[in-house]
């Protein structure tokens, strides 16, 4: 299965941010959502052949974790969909220090020409 068919479900999205926090039990998952442990099993089913879940039995439990990996593929769509900034951030950083600088300059060479408060 294609991550990208795997990622269209919000339940299957849900189920990933969770195992990104560490691994889990169908019935750890199954509580975070209003759907039966069956469902979620299927829903990890899918993930699993998408390989963006990994599962492994420990005794009679079966763990499910996160596979970064396959994710990789749907980053790298996003970045290329992502629009790029005309300008780079570290011209806008250099942009920011000359404007301080330029303040500050005019404070030191004009010290009336600060706004004044009210004193009525």
């Amino acid at each position: 299965m294609d991550p990208f068919a795997a990622l269209a479900d919000p339940v299957r999205r849900a189920l990933l941010e969770r195992l990104a926090r560490g691994s889990a039990r169908v019935v750890d998952l199954a509580d975070d959502h209003p759907i039966s442990r069956p469902a979620v099993s299927r829903h990890l089913k899918i993930l699993t052949q998408a390989g963006l879940v990994a599962a492994e039995d420990s005794g009679r439990e079966r763990h499910y974790r996160l596979e970064p990996e396959p994710l990789q593929e749907v980053a790298a769509l996003l970045a290329r969909l992502s629009p790029t900034p005309p300008v780079p951030e570290s011209a806008l950083d250099a942009l920011e220090t000359e404007v301080r600088r330029t303040s500050r300059d005019r404070r030191r060479a004009d010290p009336a020409a600060l706004p004044r408060e009210d004193t009525a």
